[in-house]
């Protein structure tokens, strides 16, 4: 049975200590300011948030884009996808998202329903996976984002294991916000639950194992819930949901026809953390000190490099890092101890690290440092800026496309201002056997998988329309790493394409340069572009390995 709930008095804030790093401090607050308003702030706005001086912003800014976690673009500071280590660091250490995340997107798949995973975080619960079925009315809810325990089935599991001081924390709250506005990813109640009925359904929960959300969050809405043990303390580790709507199921209807098979789901989840063996070390980040001293060095007053070491300090946690020592941090990210201890003091004030006798864990409220606006975010998305550099660097468009059966399709363009230049936009479809990202596509197929619309047309008098040809022409590509084609598909036009990987080494999308055949020889593209697409591809593929750890990245 959970504690009987008591009132507690209202809680001063707490003070600063005396050692935080008060750059740190400042860092994060814009890192939530911008996580809070979609991922995207102008300075201005930032200055306003935060209550900072615009000198102290574009500092920070500054440093944060050095480091890749926002990018300066214009007018606008906007988180990039590398921002999501910190948060990769978090679901790491758990380990449930690795271990549980199969399990949740196969009964997603049986059920025709979404599934979510969550933590307790406070007096809420925290998302920390979601396989979401693809409807016109479908969840909307992100990895990372925070909902009031009282507003979620979730909500009622945790919350029958709350001790005295948990549920007088939890009154406090809904004294001081009965609405719940400071939660951003839920809209306001249209009749808040009272404290009794929260309390009644928690004491329910206890005694039955599960809770249903009745159009808690908003009207259409419903969930039925079960709890997943840590077979170590017995307690609730997380909980699995699986979300519907009313036009599919009642909230009774859904907790009579889908519950039994979500307590299967749940049986095997919890065999699988039983049976889970210890996590192996994963290699630590290094020369991370060295790093920011050298960026310190080169761009001077402009670095603030007690903020870049303080969140070196959150990627020395991860699998098999789950609760170091201040020493394995220190050792890890190459900071000095004290300089470690006065970031994990920070971080602990902030809520972002809770510190045990002698170690260390990170909390769920790292996910609040960018991950639920990143979450959702798409390989077009991640590529746009890169491809930008690129055309610049070279004068060139850049173009990022697909394979759609024996077709590209273009996901992402990026033109330049030539009197004569490559006329094609986002959603073109082409030949796959004829284009230079087509044949990077087609190459890493195995040859009886590769679809080519036989016989093959002449687009041109160059294009190669051979099938046995094309066959030993893709294994060349295959071996090289790109392809080039010259005026095939259309005369006078030259491309050059190479591959993107995804964090498992598949090959996902293609990347090229095209250009009048008149400006660059065939010898020159290889020569002159090919490196610059090459370490674009790289770029791209670095972020994609971050963004993809633990969400799932659109490619188109």
């Amino acid at each position: 049975m959970p504690a009987k709930p008591t009132t507690a008095p209202a809680a001063a804030p707490a003070a600063v200590p005396a050692e935080a790093v008060t750059p740190l401090i400042r860092g994060v607050a814009v890192l939530r300011r911008l996580t809070e308003a979609g991922g995207t702030l102008s300075p201005s706005a930032l200055e306003r948030a935060t209550g900072l001086a615009r000198s102290t912003v574009d500092r920070i800014t500054a440093t944060l884009a050095r480091m890749g976690y926002v990018r300066l673009d214009g007018r606008d500071v906007l988180l990039a996808p590398r921002l999501m280590e910190l948060g990769n660091a978090y679901l790491s250490a758990l380990r449930l998202p690795a271990l549980l995340d199969s399990r949740a997107d196969a009964l997603a798949d049986e059920l025709d329903e979404s599934v979510s995973l969550a933590v307790a975080d406070r007096d809420g619960i925290r998302f920390i996976h979601q396989a979401t079925r693809r409807r016109a009315m479908s969840l909307s809810f992100r990895i990372g984002d925070l909902l009031p325990a009282e507003r979620t089935a979730p909500g009622s599991l945790f919350a029958a294991e709350w001790t005295n001081e948990e549920w007088g924390a939890w009154r406090e709250r809904r004294a001081a916000d009965p609405r719940a506005t400071a939660f951003l990813a839920v809209p306001s109640p249209q009749r808040p639950e009272t404290e009794q009925e929260f309390e009644r359904r928690a004491a329910g929960s206890a005694a039955d194992g599960w809770a249903l959300d009745d159009q808690l969050i908003e009207p259409g809405l419903v969930a039925v819930s079960v709890p997943v043990r840590d077979p170590r303390t017995g307690r609730t580790a997380c909980a699995v949901s699986v979300v519907s709507h009313t036009s599919r199921h009642t909230a009774t209807g859904l907790r009579d026809t889908l519950l039994p098979r979500l307590r299967a789901a749940v049986r095997a989840m919890e065999d699988d953390l039983r049976e889970a063996p210890p996590a192996e070390p994963a290699a630590a980040p290094s020369g991370l000190a060295t790093w920011t001293g050298a960026s310190k060095q080169e761009l001077g007053r402009e670095f603030v490099e007690s903020l870049a070491r303080g969140l070196t300090v959150l990627t020395a946690f991860g699998e098999g890092r789950a609760e170091p020592t201040l020493t394995e941090v220190a050792k890890a990210t190459g900071l000095a101890r004290a300089t470690a201890r006065r970031a994990l003091i920070t971080y602990e004030h902030l809520g972002l690290v809770r510190a045990r006798q002698r170690t260390f864990e990170l909390t769920p409220r790292v996910l609040e440092l960018g991950f639920p606006p990143l979450s959702r975010i798409s390989l077009p998305e991640i590529a746009a800026p890169h491809m930008a550099e690129l055309a610049h660097r070279v004068h060139e468009s850049a173009s990022l496309s697909v394979l759609s059966g024996d077709e590209i399709q273009y996901t992402a363009r990026v033109g330049t201002s030539r009197v004569m230049s490559v006329n094609i936009t986002v959603g073109t479809r082409l030949p796959a056997y004829a284009t230079s990202m087509g044949r990077v596509l087609l190459a890493d197929l195995p040859p009886a998988t590769r679809r080519l619309p036989l016989p093959l047309q002449p687009l041109t008098p160059h294009t190669l329309t051979d099938p046995e040809a094309l066959t030993r022409l893709l294994d060349d590509v295959h071996t090289k790493g790109h392809a080039l084609v010259d005026e095939e598909l259309e005369e006078g036009l030259r491309s050059i394409a190479v591959p993107v990987h995804d964090r498992t080494g598949r090959v996902v999308a293609a990347l090229n340069v095209a250009m009048h055949a008149a400006r660059h020889t065939a010898e020159g593209c290889e020569r002159d572009i090919l490196p610059h697409l090459r370490a674009t591809a790289d770029r791209i593929e670095a972020e994609l390995r971050v963004a993809g750890r633990f969400t799932r990245v659109e490619v188109s």
